[in-house]
């Protein structure tokens, strides 16, 4: 996708959110396919300093943390070169406060030296609230103060603030960094300023940096209830529900009054299992046909059996490469992916959301919210027969634990937590609780 790979660097104070968009941008990056790594220049910092003492260590007086920080940062590019060169990665976002034009100096004759093209993104925060809200969600739980209580960290981090703001010089699009490619984010999001995009990629990170936000929201993944093909084993097609299906739209509609989910936004496919399992809900819903399920080509409405008997040479190229494997006249999983990228933009532009989506579907969104990156291969969605497993998946916090949840395996590692059925005779629904 990039001709020659790409140096994201970070530039801002600390507690203006840098980290947080870091990690977001390289999870959709690798999501949509790119190879993309995060090099956070405070662990190789913490590695090379074991106890960290208080704000002294950044002083820009201290010459001894100086040099200990200049090293660690050449050790890091370092490190982005292997990746970059050697081990087949694209994109490597330099995690960083970068404040000064030296510092920056420094990792543009990196690129320069390596063939690499540079991406700037700043973090320009002014507004007290934001900024000590970001302290104590964040810096409070830093492996720079362990049992610290809050007061203590707030003291020494605004203090540490203050040391880096001796030396810090932002972007100049006007006159010293006009010729370099940016963007500024501004007060978390509610101004920006792009400069001099150059490539596809680099517009790609612009596009998606303007429709994120910091705000806490909750995402509710949920497939539809049990359709007739279901019943049947048949794949695609445009089913209504079964009585099993119509059990758990009740069973959903009482989950949603059970949690006062009163704000959420619900979105549906265009096909009609999806859209009878809203219907119950009594709520306003949205039809999006992006949330169609995989188009199956010529195999739609068969079974598995079926396409096996019929097209043998195509169920076994599915079979050996689900992810890449396009059916005739249809779509794969990459198809897939590229569709539901406008979907990953609203999610992350909206409030609280329940999508009620397909398997497919819901594999490659939760793909993405997982961080599994692209290939599917560690996310697996237990089968809807011969035991219904649905499911209601809240998956839009920006730091997720890995909690279990049954009839969703992650490989390599099992991962699963549920809630206790609402009915026996309805499907089993489970959540998936970020922090």
């Amino acid at each position: 996708m990039t001709n020659s790979p790409t140096v994201i660097v970070m530039i801002g104070l600390p507690a203006r959110g840098k980290t947080y968009m870091a990690k977001k941008l390289t999870r959709y990056l690798n999501w949509i396919g790119v190879p993309t790594k995060v090099f956070n220049l405070g662990v190789y910092r913490r590695e090379a300093v074991k106890s960290y003492k208080s704000y002294d260590f950044f002083r820009h007086d201290n010459k001894e943390a100086m040099e200990i920080r200049k090293q660690c940062a050449l050790v890091a590019l370092e490190d982005v070169k292997a990746y970059l060169s050697e081990e087949g990665g694209q994109i490597a976002v330099f995690d960083a406060t970068n404040t000064t034009r030296e510092r920056r100096d420094l990792i543009l004759t990196f690129a320069q030296d390596n063939s690499y093209k540079t991406f700037f993104v700043e973090s320009l925060c002014d507004d007290p609230d934001v900024i000590a809200t970001n302290i104590l969600d964040v810096k409070v739980s830093s492996p720079d103060y362990p049992e610290r209580n809050r007061e203590t960290v707030m003291e020494d981090f605004l203090k540490r603030i203050e040391c880096y703001k001796v030396t810090y010089q932002p972007l100049d699009p006007d006159e010293h960094d006009k010729n370099l490619s940016f963007i500024q984010v501004i007060n978390v999001g509610r101004r920006f300023l792009v400069n001099r995009v150059k490539d596809y990629i680099q517009s790609k990170i612009v596009y998606y940096l303007m429709n994120i936000h910091v705000h806490s929201h909750s995402i509710y993944l949920c497939r539809h209830g049990e359709s007739h093909h279901n019943e049947e084993g048949r794949i695609g097609g445009d089913a209504k529900l079964s009585e099993r299906g119509k059990q758990f739209a009740t069973a959903l509609k009482d989950f949603v009054q059970e949690h006062r989910l009163s704000d959420l936004k619900v979105w549906t496919s265009q096909l009609r299992r999806t859209i009878q399992t809203a219907e119950e809900l009594g709520v306003p819903y949205e039809q999006w046909k992006i949330l169609n399920e995989i188009d199956a080509g010529v195999c739609e409405e068969m079974t598995y059996e079926m396409i096996e008997e019929t097209y043998p040479e195509e169920f076994t190229m599915r079979d050996q490469n689900k992810y890449h494997y396009r059916y005739p006249g249809g779509e794969s999983y990459q198809d897939l992916v590229q569709r539901l990228e406008p979907v990953i933009m609203e999610l992350e532009r909206q409030g609280n959301v329940l999508v009620i989506c397909h398997q497919a579907v819901m594999r490659c969104l939760l793909a993405y919210f997982l961080d599994k990156g692209a290939g599917l291969e560690h996310v697996y969605i237990k089968p809807l027969i011969p035991c219904i497993q649905d499911f209601v998946l809240p998956v839009g916090a920006p730091c997720m634990k890995r909690p279990r949840v049954p009839g969703v395996r992650f490989r390599p590692q099992p991962c699963a937590a549920h809630l206790p059925n609402s009915l026996e005779i309805t499907p089993q629904k489970y959540i998936f609780k970020n922090d």
